[in-house]
C-alpha cells in the first residue's frame, strides 16, 4: 500500500454523510437528465469532466447521451453529469469510485494528486512545453497509472483526457519570463506555485470561478489558465498581454469501479473498450484545437471560432525562455515535488516519465 492510502481510507470513514449527499445529488441529476428519454434495458450513470468546456459539451456528453444508444442498437444507454455541477468534490473522486458510490467517474489528476501525489507525475508544471511532449509523457506514464488505479484504488482505467494548455494572462505587458518577477499570479496547483516562485513571482491560489473577481479586485496581476477557458471567463477584457508558453495542461482519468466494471455484460464491455479510445482521441484533438483557438480569439485574429474576439497582444516563448523553463523544472519544480512526495514519486518518475525527458529524480530530497 502506498503512502497516502491509509489517509484516504481514514478520510473516507470520516465523511460518510458527505458522500451519501454526493451520491444522492448524482442520482438526482442523472434522473432529471433522463426523464425525457426512453429507458433502455441497461443504463449507466456517468460523472464526467468539467462542465462547459468543449471536451465535455462536444464529446463526453454526446458520446454517453447519444452515441452509446446508437452504437449498441438501442440496447444500452447512459446519463452523464459533469462532476463540478453534481456536488462531487474533485479531490474525493477516487475515494468515491473505490467505494462504488460513483461507479463511473472522471478524476482530474491535479486534484486527486493532493492526496496521491504520484498520480500527478505526467503533468507537473514546466514538464510539457507542447502537445507532442504531452502525448509522449502520458503514454509513458499510462501503464503505471492503469496498474496503480486497479491495484490500489479498485478502479479500471478506461480513458485519459487532456485539457488545453494553461497559459498566462497579464494586465501589464509580458514579453519574456523575467517580466513576471514580482507579480502576483493566479495558480491552481502546487507545482504551478513552485514554477511561479522560481520566477521570483508570488503565487495566488484561486479557484477557477473566482479568477475574474480576483483580477477585478487587483488581488492578482496575472492568471494561469486555459486560453479558451480564460476567454470564456472574459479575461481578455481585463488583461492586455497573453504569454503563450504552456505551463502545464490538465489530465483526467476516466474509469470505473472494478466491481461495477466486472458486472457489465460482456458485449457492453467490449463496446466500451472499442469506442472509448476513439472518444479519447477526439478529446485530445479538441484540446489541441482549443489551445490555438483560444489564442486566436483573445488576440482578435480572424481565425477565432467559438469565442469572443479580444485585443490582447500575444507573446510567444523565445528559445531562451524555453531553455529557462527546462532549467526551472529540473532545478526547482521537480525537486520540490519529490521532496513533498518522497520515494513513491521518485520511483514513479524514474520508471515512467524520467527516461522520456532525460531527467532523473533528484536524490536526497
Amino acid at each position: 500500500m502506498i503512502r497516502g492510502m491509509k489517509t484516504g481510507e481514514a478520510a473516507s470513514a470520516r465523511r460518510p454523510a458527505l458522500w451519501a449527499c454526493v451520491a444522492a445529488l448524482v442520482l438526482a441529476f442523472a434522473a432529471t437528465n433522463s426523464e425525457a428519454q426512453q429507458p433502455a434495458p441497461a443504463r449507466l450513470r456517468i460523472v464526467g469532466g468539467l462542465a462547459s468546456v468543449s471536451q465535455y459539451t462536444l464529446h463526453e456528453e454526446r458520446f454517453w447521451s447519444k452515441d452509446l444508444v446508437r452504437l449498441s442498437g438501442g440496447k444500452y444507454s447512459a446519463s452523464i453529469v459533469p462532476f463540478n455541477q453534481a456536488g462531487v468534490p474533485g479531490q474525493e473522486m477516487l475515494n468515491l469510485m473505490r467505494l462504488g458510490v460513483i461507479p463511473f467517474g472522471t478524476a482530474l489528476l491535479s486534484q486527486v494528486s493532493n492526496e496521491f501525489p504520484e498520480l500527478g507525475t505526467p503533468d507537473i508544471a514546466g514538464l510539457n512545453p507542447d502537445m507532442p511532449t504531452m502525448r509522449r509523457v502520458t503514454a509513458a506514464f499510462r501503464p503505471y497509472l492503469e496498474k496503480t488505479l486497479r491495484e490500489r484504488h479498485g478502479v479500471e482505467l478506461l480513458a485519459v483526457y487532456v485539457y488545453p494548455a494553461q497559459v498566462i494572462f497579464c494586465k501589464q505587458p509580458v514579453k519574456q519570463l523575467s517580466d513576471l518577477a514580482g507579480r502576483r499570479i493566479r495558480v491552481s496547483g502546487t507545482s504551478q506555485a513552485d514554477f511561479v516562485r522560481a520566477l521570483n513571482a508570488v503565487p495566488v491560489f484561486t479557484e477557477f470561478a473566482e479568477i475574474m473577481a480576483n483580477m477585478s479586485s487587483a488581488n492578482t496581476e496575472c492568471a494561469i489558465t486555459g486560453a479558451m477557458s480564460g476567454n470564456t471567463l472574459g479575461l481578455h477584457k481585463v488583461t492586455s498581454s497573453l504569454y503563450t508558453m504552456p505551463i502545464n495542461w490538465g489530465l483526467a482519468a476516466f474509469g470505473a469501479n472494478t466491481d461495477a466494471w466486472n458486472a457489465l455484460p460482456p458485449d457492453l464491455k467490449a463496446l466500451l473498450k472499442s469506442e472509448l479510445p476513439k472518444l479519447e482521441t477526439a478529446v485530445w484533438e479538441e484540446s489541441e484545437r482549443d489551445t490555438g483557438n483560444g489564442i486566436s480569439c483573445n488576440t482578435g485574429a480572424a481565425t477565432c471560432m467559438k469565442g469572443t474576439k479580444g485585443a490582447m497582444v500575444e507573446a510567444r516563448p523565445s528559445p531562451n525562455d524555453e531553455r529557462r523553463m527546462r532549467e526551472i523544472f529540473a532545478a526547482s519544480v521537480l525537486p520540490r515535488w519529490v521532496q513533498r512526495c518522497g520515494t513513491v514519486c521518485a520511483q514513479a518518475w524514474d520508471q515512467t516519465v524520467g527516461p522520456v525527458v532525460g531527467i532523473k529524480a533528484p536524490v536526497g530530497q
